[in-house]
């Protein structure tokens, strides 16, 4: 039976674990305004550069040569910027689940805390409803871990996609602009 202090305990730890999530969200969201506000500021910058530069051509090859001189800068910064927001949402991601595998970790132990005492406490002749319940509680630590497992080898696979998608687009980039170039 759960006693008023470990009650009060627990409520308390939860409410350390909300804030402590809010934070981690706030930061990912934090770190994402600070990358749009320097992409925008950056790409002001360069407008205003690539502005200045068509005002100067003075024939359509020039304008050619120009614009294709601009197309894989682009391409590769858009990668970037892409590859930012990935790891940004990563990084949140990671330090949010390690907030709530920490704290299913301490539920996991409280749980079997409780059973353990239950089981200490057992009237005879329950022996074989302590089996189930302590099978039972196996069975659900065993599921989550595999569907942890599970969850890490797919964002495995996502991440090394999104590397490779981000790879090709920035090689394609660069054989288009020396298509050009040679052209």
């Amino acid at each position: 039976m759960l006693t008023a202090e470990q009650l009060l305990a627990a409520q308390k730890a939860n409410l350390e674990t909300m804030f402590s999530l809010g934070q981690k969200a706030f930061e990912g969201v934090e770190k994402l305004v600070e990358l749009n506000l320097q992409t925008a500021k950056t790409t002001m910058d360069e407008v205003a550069e690539h502005t200045k530069a068509m005002m100067a051509v003075k024939d359509a090859q020039e304008l050619v040569a120009l614009q294709s001189s601009l197309l894989q800068p682009v391409a590769e910064k858009a990668a970037a910027y892409s590859r930012h927001i990935y790891d940004i949402a990563t990084s949140t991601g990671s330090e949010v689940t390690k907030l709530a595998e920490g704290q299913l970790a301490d539920a996991q132990k409280k749980v079997m805390s409780v059973v353990d005492n239950a089981v200490k406490n057992a009237p005879a002749g329950t022996e074989n409803a302590v089996v189930l319940v302590k099978s039972a509680v196996a069975a659900a630590n065993n599921a989550f871990d595999s569907v942890q497992k599970a969850a890490k080898q797919a964002a495995d696979v996502a991440e090394a996609n999104f590397q490779a998608m981000t790879n090709t687009a920035v090689k394609a980039s660069q054989a288009a602009t020396k298509a050009r170039k040679s052209a």
